[in-house]
């Protein structure tokens, strides 16, 4: 079968790695990159890193209000899908790209696969909430990372085409794990950093990033850790955080964006991860390294039933007493699978037969 891939940000480059490898062993794949991620350490590096092959068509639909760079994605992957004829869709995740890519394949009448269905917050002010939900709705295959995520679609009325795979990003860090100790160890000198010893942080939601006052919250309690932090920031956030003026404390050494593997490394090696990433909760999680969660909710509840992630949101008090927490005692099991869902997923993509 002929399948179109389409993917656009940072975190669908990292799913659409095992698929595409698992894929392309079958199927014909075309992959349609939106250009939601422009910024080479956001999106070309990836596909280089990750041995992703080089996409087919690449959108440049760049940044924009949602309703305008969702329409735009829409515009160009109908045109794609018209030339292509694809059996079906594969969308991934909950960016725009994957709301865009479901909602041009269904109105074409092409069928669409949802690799990590399933995945709530309950929050519908979150843009990727909304995505998620369209996507669900609209989609003939669903494939679930937790089972977790499963309860969710059925309590929404979808059971066919539900499948419980595992999640393809622990297929990637599977991969990749022998590697990270060295990756880190090349890491430490030129950051200034002992293993151990430092707090690894991500933002880049707009429920921090567009306000002013948490992210000067964040900030000031980041600077009342007393231990290194390390904070890879996102353009957008890098901009923001400029415009409104944030005071970082000496010890918070704010980098530019770095690729999975040197994440991964850094991650494991991290006295504990400060994030309001969804990805990266769920890292943290597989490293067996403690989360502060800088939201009021997550899509990855396993993690908080663990014991090893914590809803924080920008609430400093809050955060502080996370980072005294010990370590969690060792989850009794992994929810996330055995690291071979994306051969399952393309196992359940044999012997598919699309129809809308």
């Amino acid at each position: 079968m002929k399948f179109v891939s389409i993917v656009g940000a940072r975190p669908q480059f990292i799913k659409l790695a095992p698929v595409s490898r698992a894929l392309r062993r079958r199927h014909q794949e075309v992959i349609v990159h939106t250009g939601q991620h422009y910024d080479d350490r956001m999106s070309s590096a990836f596909f280089d890193e990750l041995e992703i092959p080089e996409p087919d068509y690449n959108l440049e639909i760049g940044s924009g209000p949602h309703g305008e760079q969702t329409g735009r994605m829409l515009a160009g992957i109908e045109d794609v899908l018209l030339r292509e004829r694809p059996d079906a869709v594969i969308v991934f995740g909950d960016t725009n790209s994957t709301l865009a890519g479901a909602l041009a394949a269904i109105k074409l009448h092409i069928a669409v696969a949802h690799v990590e269905a399933g995945l709530r917050s309950f929050n519908r002010t979150m843009p990727e909430e909304i995505n998620r939900i369209v996507a669900d709705q609209v989609s003939g295959r669903l494939f679930c990372p937790t089972e977790t995520a499963r309860r969710h679609l059925a309590a929404e009325g979808i059971t066919e085409g539900v499948e419980v795979v595992g999640d393809v990003m622990y297929d990637v860090l599977r991969q990749v794990r022998p590697a990270l100790p060295g990756r880190a160890e090349r890491m430490f000198k030129s950051l200034g950093i002992t293993p151990g010893e430092f707090v690894l942080v991500t933002i880049h939601r707009p429920a921090n990033t567009d306000d002013p006052e948490a992210m000067r919250r964040i900030a000031a309690t980041l600077g009342e850790l007393g231990m290194s932090v390390v904070f890879p920031v996102h353009p957008r956030t890098r901009k923001l955080t400029e415009q409104y003026g944030i005071a970082w404390g000496g010890q918070v050494r704010l980098v530019d964006p770095i690729g999975h593997q040197d994440m991964l490394a850094l991650e494991q090696a991290a006295y504990r991860v400060a994030t309001d990433s969804g990805g990266v909760q769920k890292e943290a999680f597989l490293l067996g390294v403690p989360c502060i969660t800088l939201r009021e909710e997550t899509e990855w509840p396993e993690t908080v039933e663990a014991g090893w992630n914590v809803l924080v949101g920008s609430r400093p008090d809050a955060i502080l007493a996370a980072f005294r927490r010990p370590v969690p005692p060792a989850p009794a099991r992994n929810p996330f699978g055995d690291g071979d869902a994306a051969e399952r997923i393309a196992r359940a993509l044999d012997v598919w037969s699309p129809t809308v």
